[in-house]
C-alpha cells in the first residue's frame, strides 16, 4: 500500500481532506480532448512565429539594400565614417521609444534598433572606435551601446591615447569617460580638451555594476585587490566590511585589474562580469557598488560637429577675465535665453599661474538661435568661448 500511494503522490493525485469525498475523475474521452487541444494551439503559435521571423529578416534585408542606397546617392562608396550621422541614429531610437507599447522595455528594443543601424552602416568598413582598454572595460561596454558590436573597437592603454587616436585619423571616434554619478568628473577627460580641437558628438549614460571576482572564487583567499582608482572609491564600504586588511592595488582599468588576477589565487579584481568572462574570473560577490543606481558618463569623441537631432546638449569651454562677477556674467546670459545648465566644472587653464577655465553644459545646439544669442552674449564678458561640442543627448 506504501508503495501505490507513493505512485499517486508521483503521478500528480492529491489525497482526498478529510469529511470530503474524493472528486470523481473525468471521462478518459475528455481528458484526451484537453490534451489535443493543446497541440493545435502550440504548433499554430509556433507557425506564426516562425511566418513572424521571416518577415523581420526580409524587412531587415530591406532596410540593408536602402541603407546602400542611400550610400550610392551620395556618391562613390565611402568608409562609413562619411555616413554615420549621430543625430540621425538619435531622432530613430526616440522614435523607438515613443512607438513602444510593450510588453519589451525600452531599453530592449532600443539596443535591437542600434545593432540594426550597426549592422546596416559596417556594410561597406565598420566604424574604428578608440576606447580605454583592454578588452572588458566598462569604456568598450559604452562603445557597444552607443556603436552596436558591429563596429571595430580599438583598446587603448590611456584616455590620452584615445585622443590621439583619433585626431591622428587611426580611429574614427573615441569613446572616454567624464564623469560618475558617486565619483565626480574624470579630470584627465577635462585636462585634454584645453589643448585638443577634437569635438564631442554624442554621450553614452551606463549603469556600472561592479562584482569582486578572481581564479578560486572564495573571499577567504583574497589578500589583494585590484582595481581602478574610481571602482576602488565606488566600493569602498564594501571592501571595509569584507576585505579590511586586504590590499587595495590601483591599476589603469578594471580589465587590467582582472588580468592581474587571474595570476594567483590570493588576488581578487573589481570589475564588470564581461572582464570576468574575458579573463576567466569566477565572481565571489556582486553588485557591490556603494550606490545602486551607480551610473557613469562618457563622452563621443570626434573631429566635427553635426546637426541638431531635437534633443541635444552643448559644452563649452570658456576662459573668465579677471575682473569681479565675471563668472555671474558668464553664466547670465543662459538663464536670460531659456537655456538650462546642466553642469559646470573648473579646472587650472594651463595659461599662467592661478587661472582657471569652466566647463559649461547646458541644453541646446549651437544652431539653435537661443544659444547663438547666448554664446554671443558670453562672448562679450569672456576672453575666450571654445565649443567643444554640440550633440544628442543620451537616449536610455
Amino acid at each position: 500500500m506504501a508503495g501505490k500511494g507513493r505512485g499517486k503522490a508521483a503521478a500528480g493525485v492529491r489525497p482526498a481532506k478529510a469529511g470530503k469525498p474524493p472528486k470523481a475523475a473525468a471521462p478518459a474521452g475528455k481528458v484526451k480532448a484537453a490534451k489535443d487541444a493543446s497541440g493545435p494551439a502550440l504548433a499554430e503559435a509556433r507557425q506564426r512565429i516562425d511566418h513572424i521571423d521571416l518577415t523581420i529578416q526580409t524587412l531587415i534585408a530591406e532596410r540593408a539594400r536602402w541603407a546602400q542606397h542611400v550610400g550610392r546617392a551620395k556618391g562613390p562608396l565611402k568608409p562609413a565614417l562619411d555616413y554615420y550621422r549621430p543625430e540621425r541614429e538619435a531622432q530613430v531610437l526616440r522614435r523607438v521609444v515613443d512607438r513602444n507599447d510593450g510588453p519589451l522595455a525600452d531599453e530592449v528594443l532600443v539596443r535591437l534598433f542600434r545593432e540594426i543601424m550597426s549592422a546596416c552602416l559596417a556594410q561597406q568598413e565598420p566604424l574604428k572606435i578608440g576606447f580605454l582598454g583592454p578588452e572588458g572595460t566598462f569604456s568598450q561596454q559604452a562603445v557597444f551601446k552607443h556603436f552596436g558590436h558591429s563596429a571595430h573597437g580599438l583598446p587603448l592603454s590611456s584616455i590620452e591615447e584615445v585622443f590621439q587616436e583619433v585626431e591622428s585619423r587611426n580611429a574614427d571616434f573615441g569613446v572616454v569617460p567624464v564623469e560618475n554619478s558617486g565619483q565626480g568628473t574624470i579630470q584627465v577627460t577635462l585636462d585634454m580638451f584645453l589643448t585638443s580641437s577634437l569635438k564631442i558628438c554624442g554621450e553614452v549614460e551606463l549603469r556600472v555594476h561592479q562584482y569582486m571576482l578572481s581564479r578560486s572564487g572564495h573571499l577567504e583567499d583574497v589578500e589583494r585587490v585590484y582595481a581602478h582608482p574610481q571602482s576602488l572609491a565606488q566600493c569602498k564600504a564594501w571592501l571595509r566590511q569584507h576585505l579590511p586588511k586586504a590590499e587595495k592595488i590601483p591599476t589603469s582599468s578594471n580589465a587590467e585589474a582582472a588580468r592581474r588576477a587571474r595570476s594567483a589565487d590570493d588576488a581578487a579584481a573589481i570589475a564588470g562580469q564581461s572582464a570576468g568572462h574575458v579573463y576567466g574570473l569566477k565572481a565571489i560577490a556582486g553588485p557591490i557598488e556603494d550606490r545602486p543606481d551607480n551610473t557613469t558618463r562618457f563622452l563621443v569623441l570626434g573631429r566635427e560637429l553635426f546637426p541638431p537631432s531635437g534633443n541635444d546638449r552643448t559644452s563649452v569651454l570658456v576662459y573668465v577675465k579677471d575682473q569681479p562677477g565675471a563668472l555671474y556674467n558668464v553664466l547670465r546670459p543662459l538663464a536670460e535665453h531659456g537655456l538650462s545648465m546642466n553642469r559646470i566644472e573648473s579646472r587650472p587653464a594651463h595659461q599662467g599661474l592661478w587661472r582657471y577655465a569652466f566647463f559649461i553644459d547646458f541644453g541646446g545646439h549651437v544652431d539653435d538661435e537661443p544659444v547663438r544669442r547666448a554664446l554671443r552674449d558670453i562672448g562679450e564678458w569672456a576672453s575666450e568661448v571654445k565649443i567643444l561640442g554640440s550633440y544628442p543627448c543620451a537616449v536610455l
